[in-house]
């Protein structure tokens, strides 16, 4: 007892006849565990860790009696293991993690007069579990001589049983089940689903498996923009089946699905859409699936503008609007393809705005037919983009479908091209450009000419040469310079002809006793 064992003993002598090795750390039976104890009649292995039991864990145990494995990890038991322990008349499984008992699992226990099950996650059992159990067919056997046979205790209470139509066959058994079958406990309780969730077996009526038929009570929906819509599917199956919504091969997300039982065999199930929006239409698919096999029901949403059906409308009135139902429109924004509209409703129509719809109408002056536009409530704004420039356009705000008024229409006329207005920018900068040299020209006049005369001299020559190679030589004061050509007389006019006189000034004498400045390069200009 609560020894640090890992494993089985490898030293336990041979004539020994019982084991008991509990709230150890076990975690495993492995093959041959027991093959020098050929004697063995009873093994206590409760409270450890046991997880894994090797379908030959138990040979060489034909004299076992008694296997007790209660309280360990075992989620499943290696049935057929039994084939080698004929003589096991007690098996304690309780306090387990089974959740699973195939059919043949009690095919290799003829002898056995006491199981225990209980306290494990059993959910489902099919009754040919225990219609193929030896003792069982004994008793069915015996003519009368029940006497003969020994009693076998059955234990499967504190389980999670489902009771659906899965379980219909091993309800029927418990509920027949007599003498040499004795129950433990004999009121197994249901614990899913809801409905019957607390209910013994002996309380409980559960019909035939069906594979999902699914069904819709409107296929066809056509709603207005804007309103929420729930979309019903109803599912008739057993056991309940899974149950999922999908449009355009996409599944939709969870939280906006609802399902929920409404009657032991029929699910309904809800797919709710806030706010349609004509990107919503299309077919959106309900499908039911459970073991059986699966079904699905297609329903097509069409979602239009709440007036839709109204013809469309001329742009002349043709019936007086409603009283009170007057809307002031006004131009925010304009530009050359399009323009930004405001519109306030008289209070008379805007008690309510979340409830309150506008028709915008608009098209060319001298169309017969405008465009409708249909605004939602509680929007008092819409841009009209991609309309031709320099064209007459008339636009009209109005609630609902009624015809607008006069006072609600705005005439305007778009801007001119785009590009009329890029050579005007343009023309701009050319003149900006023009301006700023004109202003910069007179100081370097200046400069050059009251400040840097010998400075300027030295480039002259140059300047000169170029001058007569072009033939462009000037008589003195034939003419004055021009605007255009300040840049150049700058320079050229501070140039002495080949005969060494000036043609803009006469030449200059120099004053008896006065000094010439000195000489003074470019670079002392600045």
């Amino acid at each position: 007892m609560s020894a640090l064992l890992r494993q089985i003993p490898a030293n336990i002598p041979q004539d020994i006849r019982k084991i008991r090795i509990e709230n150890s750390h076990l975690t495993e039976l492995p093959r041959g565990s027991f093959e020098n104890v050929s004697a063995l009649e009873y093994l206590w292995l409760n409270f450890n860790n046991i997880t894994v039991i090797h379908i030959k864990s138990l040979e060489y145990l034909p004299a076992l009696k008694e296997l007790r494995l209660q309280g360990n990890k075992l989620s499943s038991v290696p049935w057929t293991a039994f084939q080698d322990t004929p003589a096991l008349k007690i098996l304690d499984l309780k306090h387990n993690r089974l959740d699973v008992l195939p059919e043949h699992a009690l095919r290799y226990l003829p002898n056995l007069t006491y199981l225990d099950l209980s306290s494990n996650q059993l959910t489902v059992i099919s009754r040919d579990v225990f219609y193929g159990w030896p003792v069982y067919q004994r008793s069915k056997k015996g003519d009368g001589h029940i006497e003969d046979i020994s009693n076998a205790v059955l234990a499967l209470h504190d389980n999670p049983w489902i009771c659906d139509c899965r379980l219909r066959g091993f309800v029927e058994f418990i509920k027949s089940v007599g003498p040499p079958i004795i129950l433990m406990n004999s009121y197994l309780t249901c614990v899913s689903p809801k409905f019957r969730a607390g209910k013994f077996f002996h309380e409980v009526e559960l019909n035939s498996c069906m594979k999902p038929l699914t069904s819709a009570l409107e296929t066809n929906l056509t709603v207005p923009v804007g309103l929420n819509v729930t979309l019903t599917c109803f599912v008739q199956a057993s056991p309940s089946p899974a149950v999922w919504w999908t449009y355009a091969l996409k599944l939709l997300r969870a939280f906006n699905v609802s399902t929920e039982p409404i009657s032991e065999e029929t699910v309904r199930s809800e797919l709710l859409i806030q706010a349609v929006r004509p990107a919503d239409a299309g077919n959106y698919t309900c499908t039911a699936a459970n073991f059986l096999g699966n079904s699905s029901e297609t329903i097509s949403l069409h979602v239009v503008s709440p007036w839709s059906s109204t013809p469309s409308l001329n742009w002349d009135p043709v019936a007086p609007a409603e009283p009170g139902a007057h809307v002031q429109v006004r131009i925010a924004k304009q530009t050359v393809y399009g323009i930004t509209l405001e519109w306030f409703a008289a209070a008379a129509v805007a008690a309510d705005p979340s409830e309150t719809w506008y028709t915008l109408l608009v098209g060319r002056y001298d169309a017969a037919q405008k465009d409708t536009i249909y605004i939602g409530p509680g929007v008092n704004t819409y841009s009209v983009t991609d309309l031709l420039p320099a064209t007459k356009y008339e636009v009209c705000v109005a609630v609902r479908n009624q015809v607008p008024h006069k006072g609600q229409c705005i005439v305007f006329v778009t801007g001119s091209d785009i590009s009329q207005l890029e050579q005007r920018e343009k023309l701009i900068h050319i003149v900006v450009i023009v301006c700023a040299m004109v202003l910069a020209v007179p100081a370097g006049m200046y400069a050059c000419t009251a400040e840097a005369h010998p400075g300027c001299l030295a480039r002259c020559p140059g300047a000169c040469l170029r001058l007569r190679r072009g033939g462009q030589a000037q008589a003195a004061g034939s003419k004055e310079s021009t605007l255009d050509s300040l840049p150049a007389g700058s320079e050229d006019g501070l140039c002495h002809p080949k005969d060494g006189h000036d043609a803009r000034r006469p030449p200059a004498h120099e004053e008896p006793g006065k000094t010439r400045p000195p000489h003074r390069n470019s670079a002392d200009l600045y």
